[in-house]
């Protein structure tokens, strides 16, 4: 799975990178996204802006918005079968950009890491999205991340890996119209382009956001 990540880029990095206007009043760096928060999404609804979505997928036909909590991850393997991920995955897909991402290894001691891309650089993964709206009309969007099976390097930590966008998919992933064909981007990303290192515990608290949790400790892969 992927229940914990990272997207700590300066304003200025992010349009850079991802070509998205930034609301400075909203937007602020994360060192340790969790599932409920709302974060950083780029939206094939609104492709333009860096939007803020519920972590936690809310089926638009869902009774109690709570359903969300057991659906932060999508499987890339079962996407188009799935009541609440297909019609997203045909309709609703959106880019979750990161720096990195945290996952326990399951060892004795349940040791965390943070895997990142070799050079360093800022990554998408690959999201889907709903809208639902509450009684009083409120409406909420929220986002899933779709995961896969791991690479070489991942399998030595967790079995589970988010699907990473190449650069030159991502307008695909979230242009409108339905595309079958984006089931072949569900993969593994290459693991020779991938880093991982060991961090502190301080990362399995959510209330620790801030470049503390980036600090390694004695093991890298």
């Amino acid at each position: 799975m992927c229940g914990r990540y990272s997207f700590a880029l300066e304003d200025e990095l992010i349009w850079e990178r991802f070509r998205v206007s930034v609301r400075t009043a909203i937007y602020k760096a994360r060192y340790n996204c969790a599932p409920g928060q709302d974060l950083p999404v780029i939206s094939g609804a609104d492709p333009e802006i860096l939007s803020f979505y519920h972590w936690g997928l809310i089926p638009s036909w869902a009774k109690d918005p709570s359903i969300g909590n057991k659906l932060i991850n999508a499987r890339a393997e079962t996407i188009t079968e799935k009541p609440s991920f297909r019609n997203a995955f045909k309709n609703r897909r959106c880019l979750v950009p990161a720096d990195g991402f945290f996952e326990w290894k399951k060892d004795r001691n349940k040791t965390p890491f943070r895997i990142r891309l070799k050079d360093q650089s800022p990554f998408t993964m690959a999201g889907i999205w709903d809208q639902w709206t509450r009684p009083d009309g409120t409406v909420i969007r929220s986002f899933s991340i779709l995961t896969t099976g791991p690479n070489e390097m991942m399998a030595a930590i967790h079995n589970r890996m988010p699907v990473i966008l190449h650069p030159e998919d991502e307008h695909r992933w979230i242009a409108p119209q339905p595309d079958p064909s984006l089931v072949s981007l569900l993969k593994p990303f290459p693991s020779e382009m991938m880093e991982a290192y060991s961090v502190s515990k301080l990362v399995n608290s959510p209330k620790n956001d801030s470049a503390d949790v980036f600090q390694p400790t004695e093991l890298r892969l």
